[in-house]
């Protein structure tokens, strides 16, 4: 009966939760940042772009 307690305390225990959680999350930015590379790429280097002629403007 002391292995059937100790997963029971196993399963109720939350504390591994966040590591989860957060291990999830991580994973699905990463596979966004993989599908949309091309279009944050395109954002950034006009972004940068904008920067570069206003700097040459002042």
């Amino acid at each position: 009966m002391d292995g059937l307690k100790g997963f029971r305390q196993l399963m109720t225990e939350e504390d591994g939760m966040g590591t989860v959680e957060i291990i999830l999350i991580i994973v699905v930015l990463v596979g966004l940042v993989i599908l949309f590379k091309g279009q944050i790429t395109k954002v950034v280097e006009d972004i940068f772009k904008k920067i570069t002629t206003q700097t040459n403007k002042v």
